[in-house]
């Protein structure tokens, strides 16, 4: 496998910073201090009205105690829905690590990730037993295909890749949403955000790297079957880390007239959704994966975007959508401390730890 001088670079880089700035679950979350106790009934874990469940009526007019345990109790099936995506990360990075060569630097990175990802699994599990709450994790037809995906990231890396993409961004999006907008977090929460997005900047910079370097080598077919799978493969992940799952609902009895009013019919959600994707969205235009009338249809690109832009032929021969890269980087890019320059800038912003 040929690599670019600048991709392996970029994976030194990154590897490098997983050694001088990474985290551990216990040592660096104060779990037993006073103020990081978790109560069910903290009006901290309240929604806001900017929510689009704690901004609906049948919200508002539920006792206090039932909005701050709904609130809780979203965030801990969130979190028990990232132990298993996690989970899944990782099978797949050790699936990929062992189809490498010797001296392939992939592997130093894929090994890195893994490890912090173990390190966020363990944070999110130790902040669901602390509520208190009971979560299921992921069942039927989703737990039927996610056993299958760590193996495609031996087969299909480039598809496996996406699927980390349609993953982790738009939980990345929310949460740096939250820490940006929201003052009143719950102080173990905004910590354990904060591990989060730090880390996962890498991690998403890595699968976009790796994207870039090698679709462009993919033969016809695969790059259909890209162009046919990724935006089904978003289209679902987004969903299911931004829409509370079908147990949530039953356990407070949520009307299915409010899951329309604030999720299925609700443009501001479906704002947020195409805001969460649109790093993504950016890169898959980048990479010519992205067909607009497809991506439409599954309701994960806005109207006109795409439709007026001529396809053309970069430096790197990938067939994209937009305007021309700029010939040079701007100013406000070009230094990053501690993030690796190559990155998209939204996904490496630092955040204090």
């Amino acid at each position: 496998m040929t690599r670019s001088a600048a991709y392996s670079n970029i994976l030194g880089r990154l590897s490098h910073q997983s050694v001088v700035k990474h985290f551990d679950a216990y040592a660096d979350v104060p779990w037993d201090h006073p103020d990081y106790r978790i109560d069910a009934t903290d009006a901290r874990w309240e929604l806001d009205e900017n929510d689009v469940l704690g901004g609906t009526e049948w919200y508002r007019t539920q006792p206090r105690e039932i909005r701050s345990r709904l609130g809780l109790h979203g965030i801990v099936t969130q979190m028990k829905l990232g132990v298993e995506f996690e989970a899944i990360l990782s099978q797949g990075l050790l699936q990929f690590a062992t189809s490498l060569p010797n001296g392939a630097p992939e592997f130093r990175y894929a090994y890195h990730e893994a490890i912090e990802e173990g390190q966020h699994s363990l944070m999110f599990q130790e902040f669901i037993n602390r509520s208190g709450l009971e979560v299921r994790g992921m069942g039927g037809v989703d737990a039927w295909f996610s056993r299958r995906v760590p193996s495609i990231a031996r087969s299909f890396p480039e598809l496996f890749f996406l699927f980390v993409l349609g993953g982790e961004s738009p939980i990345d999006y929310v949460q740096r949403e939250e820490l940006r907008k929201r003052d009143a977090l719950h102080p173990l929460l905004r910590r354990v955000m904060q591990i989060h997005v730090t880390e996962e900047a890498r991690h998403l910079c890595f699968a976009k790297n790796y994207l870039l370097e090698n679709v462009p080598k993919l033969g016809r077919i695969r790059r259909f079957q890209l162009r046919f799978r990724t935006p089904i493969i978003f289209a679902a992940m987004a969903k299911q880390m931004l829409e509370p799952p079908k147990a949530l609902i039953r356990e407070y009895g949520i009307p299915s007239s409010v899951v329309r009013e604030a999720y299925t019919e609700n443009p501001v959600h479906r704002q947020r959704t195409l805001d969460g994707l649109a790093s993504v969205r950016k890169l898959c235009f980048q990479l010519g994966l992205v067909q607009p009338r497809w991506w439409r249809m599954l309701g994960i690109l806005p109207e006109g975007e795409g439709d007026a832009r001529d396809a053309f032929d970069d430096e790197s021969g990938v067939r994209r959508l937009g305007p021309p890269r700029p010939t040079s980087v701007p100013t406000s890019s070009r230094r990053l401390p501690g993030v690796v320059r190559a990155c998209p800038r939204s996904w490496v912003q630092p955040l204090s730890a």
